[in-house]
């Protein structure tokens, strides 16, 4: 079976995981097949210019229905919240580390800077709205400035020096692909970011892995068996959670939004952030038996028309 994937270094890391792990657990020969999406191809423009919803997914799905590719593995916090007609998402691996890390140059790095680790007056460069208004909200004297790229391009543009000036001071990144890629960072400076001080996208460091849903019919079903063998039920109700969140809030992948859901004995708990015009981040959390129940209590806090600093649903 052919696996399609965007060809930058951290989707081919991707597919080739869930290549492993389908030849692992239940004995699946696959090939690899990259292919360019938009999001890698046009750099000169910003995501929210793009679009956003599908920007790195687009070709992949229409590579599926196409029938050119079995499989597509994407990052899952790239996906819209819904499925093309005829494609489905069969499997969620087990997610991956989850939180962002600040990359700051040397001579910029001030461990006793308030909130962030950086210089007063810093650039930073994210393309990521969510980032954007975390960081000021952090750190107002902060300059944020666009930055696009797989990521050794972002990392290469926070090192390389242009005539008279940096750039960059810092740039934030995944954790998950940074652990991915094991890249040598030196003489860099990481802080990887608490949760608490800097929420993840939606669904960040979970894969997703597409199908063709006639692909799963019948009841003996080898490709349906071998996605139940990498299937990972926690990650995935996580996932859910989160991105319920995603889907009920218009703007998609553009949206300023922080979320991050995790499993515990009493259900759900969930949290996320959202900037919201006129009120600045507003933030809730919530904890209820199943993702559904969480994601709905945490969007009424964020919807609320009053100016709460925080509310908290929990189950009686």
């Amino acid at each position: 079976m052919r696996i399609g994937t965007r060809g930058s270094e951290l989707a081919l890391w991707q597919a080739r995981h869930v290549q492993r792990l389908l030849a692992e657990r239940a004995g699946l020969t696959t090939e690899i097949v990259s292919l360019e999406s938009r999001g890698d191809r046009i750099l000169d423009r910003s995501l929210a210019e793009l679009g956003g919803v599908g920007a790195f997914t687009g070709e992949l799905e229409a590579a599926l229905l196409a029938g050119e590719v079995d499989i597509a593995v994407h990052s899952h916090k790239d996906l819209p919240t819904s499925s093309p007609d005829g494609l489905v998402v069969a499997a969620v691996p087990a997610r991956g580390p989850v939180r962002d890390v600040l990359v700051v140059r040397p001579d910029a790095y001030d461990p006793a800077a308030p909130g962030l680790p950086v210089r007063r007056g810093a650039t930073i460069g994210t393309g990521s709205l969510r980032r954007r208004c975390q960081v000021l909200a952090l750190r107002p004297d902060a300059q944020i400035s666009d930055l696009r790229g797989n990521v050794p391009t972002r990392l290469d543009k926070l090192a390389r020096r242009y005539p008279g000036e940096w750039t960059y001071d810092a740039i934030i990144l995944a954790e998950a692909g940074l652990e991915r890629l094991t890249l040598d960072l030196a003489p860099l400076v990481c802080h990887v970011l608490p949760v608490d001080v800097m929420l993840p996208a939606p669904a960040q460091g979970a894969l997703a892995v597409e199908v063709r849903a006639a692909d799963l019919a019948g009841q003996d079903n080898d490709l349906a068996r071998a996605l139940a063998a990498v299937h990972d039920a926690p990650t995935a109700a996580c996932v859910a959670a989160e991105r319920a969140v995603l889907a009920a809030l218009p703007g998609g992948c553009n949206l300023p939004l922080g979320c991050l859901a995790a499993v515990t004995e009493h259900g759900i708990a969930l949290q996320a952030v959202l900037e919201r015009a006129g009120r600045g981040l507003v933030r809730a959390a919530a904890l209820a038996p199943h993702p559904a129940a969480a994601a709905a209590a945490v969007l009424t806090c964020l919807l609320a028309p009053t100016n709460p600093r925080r509310r908290s649903h929990e189950p009686r």
